[in-house]
């Protein structure tokens, strides 16, 4: 029996509407219901599209809730979306003074190397002032508490005092609420304040990897689409110097989650992953929490996505995107 795992990346206000483009262009050129996948794996906004698909959510819906507010059908029937203050805007709110995780820091003294360089600029950062209220709110419309019935959905967060990764959902993980964990999840380092749960605080999974896409590596898995709003296959050189800065940062991301993929390929599963290309970078502009270019974002995406799966080939290589990661850092 084929068993097939989709995983949903960060990306921000528009990485959440970018990949509701790509889910509507997957499910018109392979003819699936993106509610089906025997896993999903969400990481920030990817957790809120992917919890919200494993409560029921169609990405019709999805669609409508994005471009007028409202959903009239299914778990999020009634919900009203204010996407102008529910975020908290399109600039983060002053952060608290001083390091946001001093224990991370402690415990991992000496070995700081071994995490994840996203996971140790996380705990430097300061913590967030931000509220993701909204957002849980919008989660316990569609389930009041408890976990969502589609057993294989996977958010990830990041333990702020351990420096650990933990897969709300999965084997070992702490029974949570979902709309707790996705908050957990999208809880931005220096942004956001991060979520208590118990006695632990927890924040971003995106501090981990942009996709967590390894955690279904062991699972018997034929098929694996991956939604990668942060990655891009089609890389300029601009010659600005925020958009250099950017790009660079871009192109190590695409460069770690093509190797998490080779990883998944080499596992046994046939990986199928779309990111942004030119015409969608350019619909983004400079703030991926810039919520006025959500239309345009969605609009492009299906397009993009629906051009890039005709003309999908074999999983892209790593290197050069280490390559264009190393040759943006200084201008030539």
């Amino acid at each position: 029996m084929t068993r097939r795992g989709l995983v949903l990346g960060g990306g921000g206000v528009l990485g959440a509407a970018w990949m509701i483009g790509a889910l509507s262009a997957l499910e018109e050129h392979e003819g699936v219901d993106a509610r089906h996948y025997d896993y999903i794996v969400g990481t920030s906004a990817g957790s809120v599209v992917g919890a919200l698909l494993a409560a029921g959510v169609t990405v019709e819906e999805l669609r409508s809730q994005e471009l007028r507010g409202v959903v009239e059908t299914g778990p999020l029937a009634g919900f009203h979306w204010d996407y102008e203050s529910a975020t908290g805007g399109d600039r983060p709110p002053t952060p608290k003074a001083g390091l946001g995780s001093v224990e991370l820091l402690r415990r991992h003294r000496g070995r700081l190397g071994a995490l994840p360089p996203t996971a140790v600029i996380a705990a430097l950062l300061p913590e967030g002032r931000g509220r993701l209220d909204a957002v849980g709110a919008m989660v316990r419309h569609a389930i009041p508490s408890g976990w969502a019935r589609h057993r294989g959905l996977r958010v990830t967060a990041v333990d702020y005092g351990a420096g650990e990764r933990v897969a709300f959902g999965g084997p070992g993980a702490p029974e949570v609420d979902l709309a707790d964990a996705v908050m957990a999840s999208c809880a931005i380092p220096g942004w956001y304040q991060p979520v208590v749960m118990g006695h632990r605080r927890f924040i971003d999974g995106g501090a981990w990897s942009s996709t967590n896409a390894d955690l279904l590596i062991g699972e018997g898995l034929s098929d694996v689409v991956v939604l990668a709003p942060q990655v891009s296959f089609a890389p300029d050189q601009p010659a600005a110097l925020a958009p250099r800065i950017e790009r660079q940062w871009r192109a190590r991301v695409t460069a770690r989650v093509l190797h998490e993929l080779q990883r998944l390929h080499a596992d046994g599963a046939d990986v199928t992953v779309l990111g942004p290309g030119a015409e969608d970078l350019e619909a983004f502009g400079a703030n991926m929490m810039d919520v006025s270019r959500r239309p345009r974002v969605i609009e492009t995406s299906l397009r993009t996505s629906l051009a890039a799966l005709r003309e999908a080939g074999e999983l892209p290589a790593a290197a050069p995107f280490d390559a264009v990661a190393e040759s943006l850092e200084t201008p030539s």
